[in-house]
């Protein structure tokens, strides 16, 4: 009995040992098929990470613009608001300077006109008496 089982346990070996053998060699071609994918991964990927790189700087350029741009249309709009407030108070001035006009040229044509009446009596009165 003691011979089977050294048999037994010598087949179990030989067969572990057999399967340890192809596990490695599997292994093996695992990694050399694995190195060769990393290097094929990492030589396409070189280009793809520069132009990437550039692609960013361009939309750095492009947000840096955009930050401009903004500012300048912040200082139209000021300045466009500015020039509204002038425009109103302009207009104001002359509405009330209509005002005032409207209100006062009647005064000024009846005074016209009173100046122009005296004038004109004072004239032909001075006239009979020389």
């Amino acid at each position: 009995m003691n011979t089977v089982l050294l048999v037994v346990l010598t087949v179990a070996v030989i067969v572990v040992g057999g399967y340890v053998v192809y596990l490695i060699i599997s292994l093996r071609e695992t990694i050399q098929s694995l190195k060769s994918f990393m290097a094929t991964t990492e030589d396409s990927l070189k280009p793809t990470l520069e132009e990437l790189q550039l692609t960013l700087q361009s939309v750095r350029k492009v947000t840096d613009n955009v930050g401009t741009v903004t500012d300048d249309i912040k200082n139209l709009t000021g300045s466009v608001r500015q020039i509204g407030d002038n425009v109103k108070q302009v207009s104001d001035i002359v509405g009330r300077v209509a005002a005032v006009s409207s209100v006062e040229a009647p005064a000024l044509k009846a005074g016209v006109r009173a100046g122009v009446e005296y004038f004109v009596r004072n004239f032909f009165d001075r006239a009979k008496h020389t």
